[in-house]
């Protein structure tokens, strides 16, 4: 239920300012980095207009920025979208073309799978034709089994840009040797069906891809509207500003929604109990999310420590996207998130755990988070339409394409995400104790844990990490009817302080166990990640040779270790904030 500031606070919020920038962005390419350049200092104007304060970091990216590419076949030549860090062969890869099939992706988590492919072709030394898009999983995918190129056949009539890397932001040296050594472009379905053709027919094929690639300086505006209580504990609510062509169902829309936010929280800011910190990143598009991980990297000890909890904000705002279903929210938010948007809409959210993907440049620092796109097409309104899975845009095929153009951003519902955002923003920063539920991540690792037992039988036992999420679960509720004491107390009281230190701790603990491999402050690739990666190896059991059953049953020994260490370093948190608040601990119930 909306209390009295809260309607007065979105009462406010007007679309002169947000369709002003997203009228600007529609005639602003923001792909090559002085086009971004530009577009960042369409939002620094404006921002100092509003007389809000802004830093504008200057970051040094690693981008790949596609030009053009095309597919030849005999006398025939195929337009085709270079994807971003593909291999450069400006004057062709020739090679013989095979077709592997592959299954369209059903929603934007299968986009980034290699399970798609159907069969196991012989690619070696060939460039292959398949269904679906240039994306890391099956890129990966077909390059360790031999392939010298790929061309993708997108879905639909026109063809989709893209990054095909696994690679998470600018790379470092322990993921340089993932950067794809194949050729990638994408095609429209037309073309690639006769690709098909000719690929079964044994024909030859030229791949030509030209792409530009480097360090360039990207600029990332960010805005710290201060606290009155906490400023040290800050929510942080980002975007990407850059683009493909002029994109602006992704993210011209959510740019603007950043802005509308910034004004109003401004406006309100000696309402602000926790500072909001509000980030338009570059390196999105042709980096795979580089800005936002350079500012993890950067950051990354601030994050650790005074991060409340990351909000994304990608593709809001677009036309027919009337639901709110399949939002990205961590186990923990889902309460949360669900209270929100059906205070402001009426409607309830129908949750999904975050995929690698987005802006999520934040897992491995253990920062909870929620949002990523937000609204999006009915279901039957898809089918209707003939639509098939994107990544953005409300569901809009526009997506990635030269028509995501102004007419799919949509008025009505662009302010009724404004107001999702800046509510989101208002009253994280404001809630006494730190408003998640950390039972609930305890409930879907449990979950996790039923299914991986169930594929391990007896040949794996898991009860020291069932042991540790049950104390961790018993401590955990008696902190929170702790808190509930608290919750008129300031922000600035030792015993509320003590309550939310320990709260991040559990984040941070429960957030880098459940969504990553790769130690902390390093980046995962962009990649399916199941709950528990380090456990979810026990799936592989059931008809494994003998041999690789040793070395399956060895990964998921260290995975549980890794896992009972962050469930009993979180419970140590969780305990001491108790023991110091005057709430005796008792062990073993």
């Amino acid at each position: 239920m909306l209390h009295a500031a809260e309607r007065q606070l979105l009462d406010a919020v007007t679309l002169d300012r947000p369709w002003d920038l997203i009228t600007t962005f529609s005639s602003l390419k923001r792909e090559h980095p002085s086009d971004v350049q530009r577009a960042a200092e369409q939002i620094e104007q404006r921002l100092r207009e509003l007389g809000i304060p802004v830093e504008v970091h200057r970051a040094d990216l690693f981008l790949s920025l596609p030009r053009q590419a095309s597919v030849t076949v005999g006398d025939e030549t195929f337009f085709a979208k270079p994807m971003a860090m593909s291999a450069i062969y400006r004057d062709g890869l020739a090679a013989p073309l095979v077709y592997q099939p592959s299954v369209y992706a059903a929603n934007a988590d299968d986009m980034f799978s290699s399970a798609l492919l159907a069969g196991n072709v012989d690619v070696r030394g060939k460039i292959v034709i398949t269904e679906g898009f240039g994306m890391p999983g099956k890129i990966r995918e077909l390059e360790r089994r031999g392939a010298v190129g790929v061309i993708a056949i997108n879905p639909g009539a026109r063809a989709h840009w893209g990054i095909c890397t696994s690679i998470w932001g600018t790379p470092d040296l322990h993921d340089l040797p993932r950067k794809p050594q194949v050729a990638v472009a994408n095609v429209n379905r037309p073309d690639g069906d006769r690709l098909i053709e000719l690929a079964q027919a044994g024909a030859n094929a030229v791949l030509k891809t030209d792409l530009e690639e480097g360090w360039f300086p990207s600029p990332i505006p960010v805005v710290t509207i201060p606290g009155t209580e906490d400023p040290e504990a800050f929510v942080l609510l980002h975007g990407h500003y850059d683009s493909w062509d002029y994109g602006v169902g992704d993210n011209a829309v959510g740019d603007a929604t950043l802005l509308e936010v910034a004004r109003n929280l401004w406006n309100h800011r000696a309402e602000l109990r926790r500072s909001v910190r509000i980030a338009w990143w570059p390196g999105h598009s042709t980096g795979r999310y580089a800005g936002s991980t350079w500012y993890a990297d950067h950051f990354a000890l601030d994050l650790y420590r005074n991060c409340v909890v990351q909000i994304n904000c990608d593709s809001p705002g677009c036309r027919w996207a009337t639901e709110y279903k399949d939002v990205s929210v961590m186990a923990e938010a889902t309460g949360w998130a669900g209270d929100i948007i059906r205070d402001v809409t009426g409607q309830e959210m129908h949750a999904e755990r975050p995929v690698r993907a987005g802006d999520y440049s934040f897992n491995n620092i253990g920062l909870s988070g929620f949002f990523m796109l937000l609204s999006t097409m009915p279901d039957d309104l898809r089918a209707e339409k003939g639509y098939y899975a994107v990544g953005g845009c409300g569901g809009n095929i526009a997506w990635h394409t030269e028509d995501d153009t102004l007419e799919v951003a949509d008025r009505d519902i662009l302010l009724k995400d404004i107001r999702i955002y800046l509510l989101s923003a208002y009253r994280t920063a404001n809630q006494t104790i730190i408003p998640f539920d950390y039972t609930r991540t305890l409930d879907e690792i449990g979950e996790a844990l039923n299914e991986y037992a169930a594929a391990a039988g007896t040949a794996f036992d898991l009860s020291p990490t069932r042991s540790a999420v049950h104390e961790l679960r018993l401590d955990l509720q008696r902190l929170v009817r702790a808190a509930q004491e608290l919750s008129d107390e300031s922000l600035a009281s030792p015993a509320v302080r003590r309550v939310n230190v320990a709260l991040i701790s559990v984040a941070r603990h429960l957030v880098q166990a459940s969504y990553t491999q790769v130690p902390a402050f390093f980046h995962d690739p962009a990649e399916h990640v199941p709950t528990l990666p380090d456990l979810a190896i026990l799936g592989q059991l059931e008809g494994a040779g003998p041999e690789e059953r040793g070395f399956v049953l060895t990964h998921a020994t260290r995975g549980q270790n890794r896992l009972v260490a962050h469930l009993t370093d979180a419970r140590d948190a969780v305990r001491g904030a108790l023991e110091r608040i005057e709430i005796p601990v008792q062990g073993g119930q």
